[in-house]
């Protein structure tokens, strides 16, 4: 089979043959249709100290399952997180990552709906929106961003920020049902804001933080770090909340299914949809790396096997 790896941090991402790996206990063997592309992983090859797998998530068909596998069998196509090697022809995926497909969409929809849709639903379950409150929304362009606009809305907010790198991006975030655009740059992020949820980190999570109103709420999602002050918190009695998907995946799994499921229904009845950037061959990936590394996507980046 073909895979994409990478010798050295900020290397070139290298096409090679490599075996079809044999599924492990809990595992599944998924022939890939579609990968997507995340940030996360873009920055372990750019940022990283040693080389890893690329892993990411892919939707495909499964061909051979390992001991212990309940959920699923031969000729299922699942969805899900792949933790090894993900840039490639065929990869494997643990049962607890792995969601179903329905039998009316393709992988490149279930790439770019269901990870990203989990995170931005569980972000903004972490928040806990009430009807009418203003909501902002970070990398609000993005694989995930992009979601999380449009579940910001289906939730009752009042008023949506979108906050995006750059202001050609401003009529796709409103496009989504933003009221407001910004970019990182702008002195004033407008009226304050109930709650956050960040994709972005680093220098832009402090940024957030000030965005949000007294008692406001700031949810992290991104693996981009950052820090926030002590007292930045207590003199608005703010909130900061980590979330991390992986955490649900494994210790919630019925919560996972049943926002696996909302997520599937909104899109059937068209009331949240995915959008896709570009799709890229797989020996293009570096082509796909460069979309995201530019903050040029408009939406989800896919690579097709």
């Amino acid at each position: 089979m073909r895979r994409v790896r990478y010798k050295s941090r900020g290397g070139a991402l290298l096409l090679e043959e490599a075996p079809v790996p044999g599924p492990g206990p809990g595992e599944l063997l998924v022939r890939a249709e579609a990968i997507g592309v995340t940030l996360p992983v873009v920055r372990k090859v750019t940022e990283g100290a040693e080389p890893v797998p690329l892993g990411g998530e892919i939707a495909g068909e499964v061909t051979a399952v390992g001991e212990g596998v309940t959920r699923f069998g031969t000729g299922d196509r699942v969805t899900g997180l792949c933790s090894g090697h993900g840039y490639a022809d065929f990869a494997l995926l643990h049962e607890t990552m792995a969601s179903p497909v329905p039998a009316d969409a393709d992988a490149v929809t279930a790439v770019a709906l269901v990870r990203g849709g989990l995170v931005a639903l569980g972000a903004l379950e972490a928040a806990r929106p009430e009807p009418g409150e203003a909501a902002l929304v970070t990398a609000a362009a993005s694989g995930v961003g992009h979601l999380a606009v449009q579940l910001a809305r289906r939730r009752g907010a009042g008023r949506v920020v979108g906050a995006v790198s750059d202001s050609v991006k401003a009529d796709f975030v409103r496009g989504l049902g933003a009221d407001h655009v910004v970019t990182y740059g702008d002195d004033s992020w407008g009226a304050p804001v109930d709650y956050a949820l960040d994709g972005v980190g680093g220098e832009l999570l402090p940024q957030a933080l000030t965005a949000l109103a007294p008692e406001g709420r700031l949810v992290a999602y991104s693996s981009g770090g950052g820090t926030v002050q002590a007292y930045d918190l207590l003199v608005g009695a703010k909130s900061v909340t980590g979330f991390q998907m992986a955490r649900i995946a494994r210790g919630k799994p019925e919560l996972y299914e049943q926002w696996r499921e909302e997520l599937w229904r909104l899109f059937a009845a068209g009331e949240l949809q995915p959008v896709v950037h570009g799709e890229f061959a797989l020996e293009d990936a570096a082509k796909a790396h460069g979309e995201i590394e530019a903050r040029a996507n408009l939406g989800k980046v896919v690579l097709i096997p």
